[in-house]
């Protein structure tokens, strides 16, 4: 059995892939810019809230959370998460170039692994089918031996 996706699922899947990946790097460059928070020091989240960056991520996010849902009204859990599973890729991407981080082979392998894995799960069905519910017709009292 395979998925037969329109153009505008795949969008919304791309969709889902690229406002999580760039919405988490603009928190993470947010809160880096913020510095640590801690129980003790809990007012700097306010502090996080007006940052623009935080915004930007935060406005991102919603946009996938919308997309999210979108994908899940027509698609299986286990079929929409692991199909965005690309944006470990972007987000790494992103991580290297922008934020400068340094990601070591075995995190690049560990990526690749997920990716790939996702493999399997993209050859099934978008959306599980299940047999329609036989119906029966209610069982009639037999008015004729009463009488």
């Amino acid at each position: 059995m395979t998925h037969r996706l329109q153009p505008s699922q795949y969008a919304v899947l791309l969709c889902v892939m690229l406002t999580a990946s760039v919405g988490d790097t603009l928190l993470s460059h947010g809160m880096s810019q913020v510095g640590p928070v801690s129980f003790s020091n809990l007012s700097l989240l306010l502090t996080a809230l007006r940052n623009p960056w935080v915004i930007a991520g935060i406005l991102l996010l919603l946009g996938f959370f919308a997309s999210y849902l979108t994908a899940l009204s027509w698609a299986d859990l286990t079929f929409v998460l692991p199909s965005t599973a690309f944006g470990y890729i972007v987000v790494a991407l992103l991580a290297h170039f922008w934020q400068h981080e340094h990601i070591s082979l075995s995190r690049w392998l560990g990526i690749l692994l997920i990716v790939c894995g996702v493999g399997f799960v993209a050859n099934g069905p978008s959306l599980t089918e299940h047999p329609a519910p036989i119906q029966t017709e209610p069982a009639t009292p037999n008015r004729g031996a009463a009488e």
